[in-house]
């Protein structure tokens, strides 16, 4: 069954000194305030696309992990995953950093690290991301 979820930004002003409220329609979690600042240089208690983006991939980079790693026979007591995205002004989004640390009773440092892999390939975010560059480093913890 297919899903959708939505969100939706309310934008005031120009770009440089305007300023938005991000509001979490689906989930109903809340609203987030985001800036040209926050963007392109300090966060200031405000969050920016590519921080909206970090948390899309961190958490679906680990459902698929955690998801590969089950199938496998080998499930994951902990995964912390975390995201970094890079934006450059005047060129996007540069690259997209992801870091896991495992907890996987009966799994080697080399199986890790192909489930790894194989989440990063395959999850729907990263799939969905896939013109940029998504780099990846996984150790068992």
């Amino acid at each position: 069954m297919a899903t959708t979820r939505s969100a939706h930004t309310v934008w005031e002003g120009n770009l440089a000194e305007g300023s938005g409220t991000v509001t979490f329609d689906s989930s109903g979690i809340g609203e987030q305030a985001v800036s040209w600042p926050s963007r392109a240089e300090q966060a200031n208690g405000k969050t920016s696309p590519e921080e909206l983006i970090a948390a899309a991939h961190s958490s679906c980079f680990s459902m698929a992990l955690s998801h590969g790693l089950s199938g496998a026979g080998t499930p994951p007591t902990k995964l912390i995953t975390s995201a970094d995205v890079t934006f450059q002004p005047g060129e996007g989004i540069t690259g997209i950093h992801l870091t896991v640390e495992g907890t996987v009773p009966g799994l080697d440092e080399q199986g890790f690290q192909a489930a790894a892999e194989d989440a990063k390939k395959n999850c729907p975010v990263s799939q969905a991301l896939a013109g940029t560059s998504i780099t990846l480093t996984a150790k068992l913890g």
